[in-house]
């Protein structure tokens, strides 16, 4: 056996650890009976995961959504009432989980923009996916290179910390609840995909998911108040899907790299 990062007989690196060849795409998870997304913001979830969760959904799985910053700094309007606009977010984000599916709804609240990965952040989120016990979970690609946001790429730190503590005992003994581990971690806006979802039929769930937080139309979205923009939006979402659809054979998808050995 050729050992994993030395060329291979033929020539071809191959891949360290986990990681597959992108020739090698694996497609549609079973439908989990509990899936877990956590998102550094609202609107996060919906972006990088909303057409998977309303398919799963509408297969009976139950969706709980965990956002981890409080949204406040989510406006191109420097007058805007940061309080006022947390409150906003999250109603915003209520009815977007509504809209794919409905599901529980947690908000840590921690400033937005200062996320840090921290070890008070893991026993957090370590903490809901012991109480929840998800069979998957998803979230935020950290690895992804020239990932701009720092809350994008801690939250996606966080997450990845907090699996392998949920599901080992004498981490956050504290906690007093039994260890968990999630049958598998889809990361999203993955800088190494090999895993697509099939989300055919669920694309305009998707959109209007999104559309479901208006406070992001116009600095996230290039729709105006009076709606213009909106179609395009829409048009810019479906060709997404169609081009992440296309690495796993479907007409429209959703990309991730999975990780199924926790």
């Amino acid at each position: 056996m050729t050992p994993a990062g030395d060329p291979s007989p033929s020539g071809r690196v191959l891949p360290v650890n986990d990681l597959k060849p992108a020739d090698q795409i694996s497609v549609n998870l079973p439908v989990p009976r509990r899936a877990l997304a956590v998102g550094a913001h609202p609107d996060d979830v919906e972006f990088g995961a909303g057409a998977t969760l309303a398919k799963w959904a509408a297969a009976g799985c139950e969706v709980s959504h965990l956002i981890l910053t409080d949204g406040a700094k989510g406006s191109w309007d420097p007058g805007r009432d940061p309080a006022l606009l947390v409150a906003t977010r999250q109603q915003e984000q209520r009815s977007a989980a509504e809209v794919l599916g409905g599901g529980n709804v947690v908000f840590f609240g921690w400033p937005d923009g200062e996320l840090r990965n921290g070890v008070r952040e893991q026993w957090e989120v370590c903490r809901q996916i012991r109480i929840l016990r998800p069979d998957v979970v998803l979230g935020h690609d950290p690895w992804r290179r020239y990932r701009l946001h720092p809350d994008h790429r801690n939250a996606g730190y966080i997450l990845t910390d907090a699996v392998v503590a949920a599901r080992d005992p004498l981490f956050f003994s504290d906690q007093d609840l039994a260890p968990h581990r999630p049958a598998a971690l889809l990361l999203w806006e993955a800088d190494v995909v090999n895993h697509v979802e099939d989300v055919a039929g669920h694309e305009a769930t998707k959109v209007e998911a999104l559309l479901a937080h208006r406070s992001q139309h116009r600095s996230t979205m290039g729709i105006t108040e009076a709606g213009d923009g909106t179609e395009r939006f829409a048009e810019r979402i479906v060709t997404q899907l169609a081009e992440h659809g296309e690495l796993g054979g479907f007409a429209l998808g959703e990309s991730f790299h999975v990780m199924s050995d926790l």
